[in-house]
């Protein structure tokens, strides 16, 4: 798998990290970010990912952060 999506889902897991334990998006971003740091190992072993999921992961990891932003701007 290319160098970008690694990048990405490494950059995508710090800031999931970020979020607040009482911000109401925090058990579904701990979920997220659980099935990226797998995809992430299996990446660096060599193991094959599906490209779908490496998308579907970025995309639900975008979308909890925005949620999560506009959580805090209330």
């Amino acid at each position: 798998m290319a160098e970008e999506p690694l990048r990405e889902l490494n950059f995508l897991l710090s800031r999931l990290e970020r979020i607040s334990a009482d911000s109401a998006v925090a058990y579904r971003a701990s979920g997220v970010r659980g099935s990226m740091l797998r995809a992430v190992e299996k990446i660096e072993e060599g193991r094959p990912v599906s490209g779908e999921e490496v998308k579907r992961l970025i995309e639900s990891a975008y979308l909890l952060l925005q949620k999560a932003a506009r959580e805090k701007i209330r």
